[in-house]
């Protein structure tokens, strides 16, 4: 079944861009309208009466999808945003070291480096290699860079510069058993592929929503394990801190980084429509599809490069893929591919080499693809 007609995309737009910032679904939404037209009928009684009820069922509906308490979640507008509440609540300081993958978020990356140069920790970015082994290999080259003075992890779930899929879960464990916390980017991961937090056994996990979920822009959650949930403090001091606090969500956890002050929450409470939608339609089945769909381009873009695949095997990348390109100047194919041939993709470096970045969506169809090939096979040929 194809979907693009329930997508607001531009027809006349190939758009295999969906990892950056997604794409939502018109009865989404239109959820999410309502939402806001609800919000603006009665501001007050709706954030003040209201607001405390609509998102103890959205967190319900959420943690229901991620196998998770609501009282363990709590939403965010992105990603980035909940690693920086994360980075900024640990007491980390000279002597302390944070490891992370050569493979992270540049965002993120930010985050820790800036926080490193700010309190002393060190931040070291361990290389893994690409293609990745199998996941027993994956986590003894991240231990390589393990020592005494490691206190955190910090790993992707589902890498963005290279769409690699990290053990997450063998990660945690063993981290688990030597007494270091792990933080979790899974930005990528709800909605490409299922989720378990409890399987994945992250002291803090953070996803999107609005990416591969469809979700609308701006929602985004944090998970965090009872055990640690005292150690997160607010990124935003409001209305949810102290003792006097007059609404409340019933946890500090929750207060601290729920009340940011007179917000828009539409797109958090459109989570679980997004969540319904993807149910609607055996999304299961769709990411299957679409995985198979991206399978086949990458063989095509890998016999007109003439260039090795960057994974193991088709296990090791789901919805979201990246293929190598030979030495072009970027900025110009991607320029070219957009402007004639209405082809929205990205191109990427990462360590010196140039790769293309290919999502896959329910909305994309093979027509999408044959038309990045052409583009590509014009514009590399006759570079």
């Amino acid at each position: 079944m194809n979907l693009k007609a329930l997508f607001l995309l531009d027809p006349d737009v190939h758009f295999l861009n969906h990892g950056s910032y997604g794409a939502t679904p018109v009865p989404v939404f239109a959820v999410y309208q309502g939402w806001q037209r609800r919000l603006e009928r009665q501001p007050v009684q709706f954030i003040a009466v209201e607001l405390t009820e609509h998102f103890a069922h959205a967190r319900q509906i959420l943690g229901d999808y991620v196998n998770s308490p609501a009282t363990d979640l709590v939403f965010l507008p992105n990603a980035t945003f909940a690693v920086n509440v994360v980075a900024r609540s640990l007491s980390l300081g000279e002597g302390d070291e944070v490891l992370a993958t050569d493979h992270e978020y540049g965002a993120c990356d930010n985050i820790w480096r800036f926080l490193s140069q700010k309190q002393g920790f060190c931040y070291v970015n361990q290389a893994i290699s690409l293609p990745t082994g199998k996941p027993e290999e994956v986590v003894a080259e991240l231990w390589q860079g393990v020592t005494a003075q490691t206190r955190v992890i910090f790993i992707s779930h589902i890498t963005s510069a290279t769409a690699v899929t990290f053990p997450v879960a063998a990660i945690c464990a063993r981290a688990r058993a030597e007494g270091i916390l792990t933080v979790v980017d899974g930005a990528h991961a709800p909605g490409q592929i299922p989720l378990d937090m409890a399987a994945i056994g992250a002291d803090f996990y953070t996803g999107n929503c609005h990416k591969w979920l469809c979700a609308p822009k701006g929602s985004a959650f944090l998970y965090a394990r009872p055990e640690v949930q005292h150690l997160v403090e607010p990124l935003v001091v409001g209305w949810g801190w102290g003792a006097d606090r007059t609404l409340t969500f019933g946890s500090d956890f929750l207060d601290y980084q729920q009340w940011l002050g007179t917000m828009d929450p539409a797109a958090y409470l459109s989570v679980p429509a997004a969540i319904q939608f993807q149910a609607e339609h055996n999304w299961t089945a769709v990411r299957q599809q679409c995985h198979d769909l991206l399978r086949q381009t990458l063989g095509h873009i890998h016999t007109l490069t003439g260039l090795e695949p960057m994974y193991r095997s088709d296990a090791d990348y789901c919805q979201m893929a990246i293929a190598a390109l030979p030495p072009v100047d970027a900025p110009q194919l991607k320029r070219r591919l957009l402007d004639e041939f209405k082809v929205e993709i990205p191109i990427t470096e990462w360590h010196g080499r140039t790769f293309i970045r290919l999502s896959v969506q329910g909305y994309n169809t093979p027509d999408d693809m044959e038309t990045l090939l052409a583009g590509l096979t014009a514009v590399i040929r006759h570079s």
